[in-house]
């Protein structure tokens, strides 16, 4: 029987790295993903040494329209199959569309969309033939319009209804789907971004840590999304309650005021 492992994008940091950390602790065989091979090679050193199997380490950046194959070479290459794929790889840019570096946010939609579809469909066969799971890590940004930061949210509105409806068309082969959908979360991605936390973060961040255990058991559970943290739960309900044009402002006002 060929040995099966679980996907992890943007495994160097963050949220990834907690969600391989989770996955492992499970009994799971990783492959992990991220531009920064010394990182990904302390990580897996890290979950050898803690008991885990050995995880599989492929030093990509999924920048490069190339990544999919290099990643699916690597995992032919080691003979085996993929049963869940977390694309967890993502990073957002502060500021005003028309102000920011354009390349810098088409590759915003080369790592948020492009690569994530590329792998959700690329392993789907596998998924299936192992009755497996996908992850997609999205945002609660993907629920708003996001002046200050419009290309990311308009990503992760991407990612919301590609997992929902990948949802719905891998239900019937018995293949898991789960959405995840965090708040602010205390990592990189916010210095790379260039946001300064407010209080708004103060109130709504969840650990890492935390985020990855809480997604862990959602997507076992065959959950639609899952939103850490009690703040972060309520506002797909507010959002019910005010006008869109209201939404768009606020959110652009609380956006601009962070930089």
């Amino acid at each position: 029987m060929t040995e099966r492992v679980t996907l992890i994008t943007g495994a160097s940091a963050g949220i990834g790295t907690e969600l391989a950390r989770v996955f492992a602790s499970h009994g799971h065989r990783l492959a992990l993903v991220a531009r920064r091979a010394d990182r990904l090679t302390a990580l897996a050193t890290e979950i050898t040494a803690a008991g885990g199997k050995a995880p599989i380490v492929i030093p990509c950046d999924l920048v490069e329209p190339d990544c999919g194959d290099k990643i699916a070479e690597a995992l032919a290459a080691s003979g085996v199959e993929v049963e869940y794929v977390v694309n967890n790889a993502g990073f957002g840019l502060f500021g005003k569309a028309v102000q920011r570096d354009r390349a810098d946010q088409l590759d915003m939609i080369a790592v948020n969309i492009r690569a994530l579809t590329d792998l959700s469909l690329r392993f789907s066969d596998q998924l299936i033939g192992n009755r497996g799971g996908l992850l997609n890590v999205g945002s609660i940004a993907g629920f708003l319009p996001g002046p200050g930061m419009a290309v990311y949210y308009a990503t992760k509105a991407y990612v919301l209804s590609f997992t929902e409806a990948m949802r719905a068309e891998l239900a019937p082969h018995g293949v898991r789907v789960t959405v995840l959908c965090p708040g602010p979360v205390p990592s990189e991605f916010q210095a790379r971004a260039g946001f300064r936390p407010g209080f708004d973060s103060a109130v709504l961040k969840v650990l890492p840590a935390d985020v990855a255990q809480q997604a862990y058991r959602g997507l076992m559970a065959n959950k639609r999304a899952v939103m850490p943290g009690l703040g972060i739960k309520i506002v797909p309900f507010l959002l019910r309650l005010f006008p869109r044009s209201f939404i768009l402002g606020a959110v652009g006002r609380l956006q601009l005021r962070q930089r």
